[in-house]
């Protein structure tokens, strides 16, 4: 649904013509010179009670090095958070202001916007703007001259870059940023950008009233405006998902390829296909904890379940994750990053190299080809902290390595931007394009607070000396499930290091990797007791206690008390 008001000032709106008739001014009329303004409010989602709406503001006048835009309500509309504007309201008066970043609006240039709202009864639209107090009329348009309705234009597909992320915003989920917002303090990182997960195919077209993808896709078309804008989506349904976590079972049974190809993947490929989108760099993380499971869940292993021999042995990780690849590399403006785990997981000998031959195996699956991925994502949805920085692989400590030491037990990275960083390297040793770009999600990792040590540990031992010094405050370093301790690390960041595309916030702060105890639910979850504070672990954490939250809601849901221990433990700090 969208729904939109053009205003445009009134006195040069309608010019009466020498017959009487009013003819009307439309974009693209070299009358529009000279009205100071135009603004074009379109509401793109409407559930009755709620709304998103994109507005553009075009200026006509003296360039402006800031600018301010009010309208009023006829009804009982509330913004509840915004994206690339302050928006604040008294009563039903609205002002939306620019940020620091995008305060210059050049004679002629527009400015995108967008926010989220609630009403109760009718939502109409607002009949009057103002543009730093000049007044921008109305006209009955219901969007551009020839194609009514769209949000913004797409702008033209241009060539693939090599860093997507590179003088580009990224998308601000205005769902995830509005439970944010609502949380004490949330307002102060409600406005970054976090990962979309498609995680089921009902997703792909919206659950329970919510956004699905093509809603993402025009609120992002809003947010973009003139400049390029990255789009972050989980792409996570493969048949038998998560083969040694049943926190994050998914919906379809080991055999289910099919299904996965032909409703899963198909339908998102052909909504990332449409011309529509053709301007946004679309950046999908395809199928995090899938392959790195064949690697370190099967055969022999102690840490192998039969869920995991299962799917090594019919091949359907392999094959769905090269479909992935094939169907949206195939598309010029999307961008795939195949998920690496991550230190904690593959940086041990017997799983390094392996792990790159089997990711080299599925992008030559189905159809795919090297070409088909763009780079690779580590730490997704987990916790290993970026950088440790009191203590090194290269240490010693009373004669023994900081490898003999119980946290690091033998492997050979301590921290994700070392794995990361040497992990790219041998993806390319092994055939992947020479130009591929890491990313690292930093969401959870920042372990900051004052449980964060500010040097290194007792040399009393190895052991004193990694566990008095490490970031990381796990009790081991397999514990996955909403840890306590935890907090928001590096904000999301542009080429922060070599190698590295972008520190993302893949996984959406807030949202439960788990429930504590079993939740009956319709979404194909189960429950992990990985997720439960009084589990006593298992081979794939050391036997070791879970350090998991109590309380917790189903995998994707909110959970608020982890929200604010995120917030408080953030590093750097907020």
């Amino acid at each position: 649904m969208s729904r939109s008001r053009t205003a445009v000032l009134a006195a040069l709106a309608l010019v009466a013509g020498a017959s009487g008739t009013a003819l009307a001014v439309v974009p693209g009329d070299p009358g529009l010179a000279a009205i100071p303004c135009s603004v074009d409010y379109k509401v793109q989602n409407d559930w009755g009670t709620g709304f998103t709406t994109a507005v553009t503001v075009t200026n006509n006048s003296t360039a402006k090095s800031s600018w301010s835009v009010k309208w009023a309500y006829a009804g009982t509309q509330k913004v509840t958070n915004a994206w690339n504007a302050k928006v604040t309201q008294s009563g039903t008066a609205v002002t939306a202001a620019n940020e620091s970043y995008n305060g210059t609006l050049a004679t002629g240039g527009s400015v995108s916007f967008g926010f989220q709202g609630t009403y109760t009864g009718t939502n109409a639209i607002p009949t009057a703007f103002t543009l730093d107090g000049v007044t921008c009329n109305v006209d009955s348009g219901t969007g551009g001259p020839t194609d009514p309705g769209t949000p913004t234009d797409p702008g033209t597909p241009s060539a693939k870059v090599d860093n997507p992320y590179a003088g580009a915003k990224v998308y601000v989920n205005p769902e995830w940023s509005a439970k944010a917002a609502a949380e004490t303090g949330g307002s102060r990182i409600s406005n970054q950008p976090t990962g979309v997960w498609l995680d089921r195919i009902a997703a792909i077209n919206g659950v329970n009233g919510g956004m699905g993808l093509r809603a993402h896709l025009d609120a992002a078309l809003a947010q973009k405006g003139s400049g390029e804008e990255v789009v972050q989506l989980v792409v996570y349904d493969l048949p038998g998902r998560d083969c040694s976590a049943l926190a994050s079972n998914g919906e379809l049974g080991p055999t289910e390829i099919d299904k996965y190809k032909t409703q899963f993947i198909d339908p998102i490929a052909t909504i990332l296909a449409d011309s529509k989108y053709a301007g946004l760099r679309i950046v999908t993380t395809i199928e995090i904890d899938s392959l790195p499971n064949l690697v370190t869940n099967t055969g022999s292993r102690a840490t192998a379940t039969p869920a995991c021999d299962t799917m090594l042995a019919n091949g359907n990780y392999v094959k769905g994750v090269g479909y992935a690849l094939h169907k949206l590399g195939a598309i010029p403006n999307v961008y795939n990053y195949i998920d690496a785990g991550h230190h904690g997981w593959l940086g041990w000998d017997d799983n390094f190299a392996p792990s790159a031959t089997l990711f080299k195996q599925a992008a030559t699956a189905e159809g795919a080809t090297v070409n088909d991925v763009h780079g690779f994502i580590t730490n997704t949805a987990n916790y290993s902290a970026l950088k440790e920085n009191n203590f090194t692989i290269n240490d010693s400590v009373a004669g023994k390595s900081v490898r003999e030491s119980k946290w690091v037990d033998w492997n050979r990275y301590v921290d994700e931007l070392s794995y990361a960083q040497a992990f790219r390297t041998q993806l390319v040793s092994v055939g992947f394009n020479s130009g591929i770009g890491m990313l690292i999600d930093t969401s959870r990792n920042g372990w900051g607070g004052t449980a964060r040590p500010t040097g290194p540990g007792a040399t009393t031992s190895v052991d004193t000396y990694v566990n008095g010094g490490r970031y990381d405050r796990r009790i081991h370093i397999g514990n996955w499930c909403n840890q306590s301790g935890a907090g928001l690390g590096e904000r999301p960041k542009t080429a922060p290091a070599t190698g590295i595309d972008a520190y993302v916030w893949m996984k959406p702060p807030g949202e439960s990797d788990g429930s504590s105890s079993a939740i009956s639910n319709d979404e194909g979850k189960g429950f992990d007791r990985m997720c439960d504070p009084t589990y006593t672990g298992n081979p794939r954490n050391g036997n070791s206690m879970s350090g998991a939250l109590p309380n917790a809601p189903l995998s994707g849901h909110w959970f608020s008390a982890q929200f604010q221990q995120l917030m408080q433990n953030a590093y750097p700090p907020l």
